[in-house]
């Protein structure tokens, strides 16, 4: 890296500059924007780190931002960027990637956490662990409905019809539909036995994006039974969240969510739609890839400061089986209390 660069954390009068970089290079995410740091930062307290490659302190050569986690449940651990699909550490080469992971190992270090996490959408070169468990599904869209529609088989498009033949409907909208939005949410995460998150990210999510990010509500007998949050970046709409309440999913309400939302990035002038990441052959990846979508490989890369086995803090390790049992026995009301503390320290 030439003398004129300099690894320096950015400040929020840079956003400019950093969103500018972060919307032209080619692994920008929507989780790079500037924005995330003050959504994070005021509705889990966490402390973030925001780290900008700059040449002559003026011009941006890459951004790496991550989310510094502690709890006495759970340890002390960063993550680029925790609670979403990706981020990871994005620059002009190689090299300026290497120190911009550096940097960042070194304040981390001195922060004594066990590890750092970086979620990243391509292949890296960089000397660290990685998992390859997960993908990400990704829908072409044409530029109508109809077109899409007819590209799905008999089945799906079956699929489709029922839930309106059930008497479902579907109404997006934005802060007007939250609390119920919210309340879908609550309930599925209950179901599922994972703690909840706050509805105060959702609301900063919407205030921060206010032309891309939408919500999707469908209704069985006026009674909220499906919902979803989707945002767009660049030329692809995101669902990072849906739910739907399990004693109608035999509606099927999870298909006239989906449908509609689709119908809804079209019509909003995207091209492709992510329906966010999973892990091949459980029953979310057989889901979305009944939609004709690609796989795309994800790669989370691990520092850890001790060596040893890569962290496993999510459900699906056995050791957290009791309380997710224990979780799904709880009221909802009590959940949406206990949850957001609990959840804002998992990743």
């Amino acid at each position: 890296m030439t003398n004129s660069i300099k690894i320096l954390s950015a400040e929020n009068r840079q956003k400019p500059i950093w969103d500018e970089y972060v919307l032209k290079h080619p692994e920008g995410q929507l989780y790079h924007l500037f924005d995330w740091k003050e959504i994070v930062e005021n509705t889990f307290g966490h402390r973030v780190s925001y780290f900008a490659a700059m040449e002559n302190n003026t011009t941006v050569r890459g951004v790496f931002p991550y989310v510094h986690i502690k709890s006495m449940l759970f340890g002390n651990y960063a993550v680029s960027m925790p609670y979403f699909n990706y981020a990871g550490p994005i620059a002009d080469d190689e090299e300026i990637e290497r120190e911009l992971v550096e940097h960042a190992i070194g304040e981390i270090n001195n922060a004594n956490c066990s590890h750092l996490e970086m979620r990243c959408t391509a292949e890296k070169k960089l000397d660290f662990p990685v998992k390859t468990s997960k993908v990400t599904m990704l829908l072409e869209l044409p530029e109508n409905e109809e077109d899409l529609f007819k590209s799905f088989p008999s089945k799906l498009r079956s699929q489709i019809r029922r839930p309106e033949k059930e008497g479902m409907n579907f109404v997006s909208g934005r802060e007007e539909l939250l609390d119920e939005f919210y309340e879908v949410f609550a309930i599925n995460m209950r179901d599922l036995g994972t703690p909840v998150y706050t509805k105060k990210l959702f609301s900063n999510i919407l205030a921060s994006f206010p032309d891309t990010s939408r919500l999707g509500m469908v209704y069985y007998n006026k009674i909220p039974v499906g919902a979803g949050l989707v945002i767009g970046f660049k030329k692809t709409m995101e669902i990072p969240w849906a739910s739907t309440v399990r004693a109608y999913n035999r509606f099927s309400p999870n298909m006239m969510l989906y449908w509609n939302l689709l119908k809804l990035a079209i019509e909003m002038g995207y091209t492709c739609f992510d329906f966010g990441r999973c892990t091949p052959g459980e029953g979310t990846h057989r889901f979305k890839k009944q939609w004709g979508t690609s796989e795309k490989q994800l790669y989370w890369y691990y520092w850890l400061r001790n060596g040893g086995d890569l962290p496993e803090i999510n459900p699906d390790n056995p050791k957290y089986k009791l309380a997710i049992g224990m979780w799904r026995k709880l009221p909802v009301w009590l959940t949406k209390i206990i949850g957001p503390s609990i959840v804002k320290n998992l990743p």
